[in-house]
């Protein structure tokens, strides 16, 4: 991405075992862990939306999105199913935003969440959707996201919100600091 040795880029199949490390790191002990196999199906489901941040010549963090409905979420227990959806939703749901926890505050997670704004913009998505997870609410309203009244996620944990951001509000948001991944701020 520029000349400090970091660098966003599609997830290619020898960055598994890191994600994997990552994703079990960030959620198992929230128990929301979901496996390589739910895993992979999320970015199957959608390549062009997924994506790898390396710090130098390692994977130090990724990002999952995927177009779901308004108000929709992946179930953590299934993986996605292989058929595309009748219509295409034009709302891109942030799955997961994850940046190793000894690079947090660095401004790395700003670069993903960064990318993935122009890469929803270029695609024409609308909006932008996630669910907030140990308690992260606060920490997404201050990036522009708004609580969805009435949607309560279910499997995401008690403290789970539905938030979502329009892609203008995503668009001028992109240029400000975002360093940590969804559940965790």
């Amino acid at each position: 991405m520029s000349g400090d040795g970091v660098r966003v880029r599609p997830i290619a199949d020898a960055d598994w075992d890191a994600i994997v490390a990552m994703e079990s790191r960030t959620y198992a002990h929230l128990g929301l862990s979901e496996g390589r196999a739910a895993l992979r199906s999320r970015v199957d489901a959608s390549p062009h939306t997924c994506f790898v941040l390396d710090v130098g010549a390692r994977p130090a963090g990724y990002l999952l999105a995927l177009p779901y409905p308004p108000f929709g979420y992946p179930d953590l227990e299934r993986a996605e199913k292989a058929e595309p959806p009748s219509t295409a939703p034009r709302n891109l749901h942030l799955h997961d935003l994850v940046v190793l926890e000894r690079l947090r505050g660095r401004g790395l997670g700003q670069r993903l969440l960064g990318h993935l704004t122009v890469t929803a913009a270029a695609r024409g998505f609308e909006r932008i959707s996630l669910i907030a997870v140990g308690r992260s609410e606060p920490f997404w309203s201050a990036r522009g996201f708004s609580a969805s009244p009435g949607i309560v996620p279910t499997g995401y944990g008690a403290d789970a919100v539905y938030m979502s951001r329009a892609m203008s509000e995503a668009t001028a948001e992109s240029t400000k600091r975002v360093d940590v991944r969804v559940p965790c701020p």
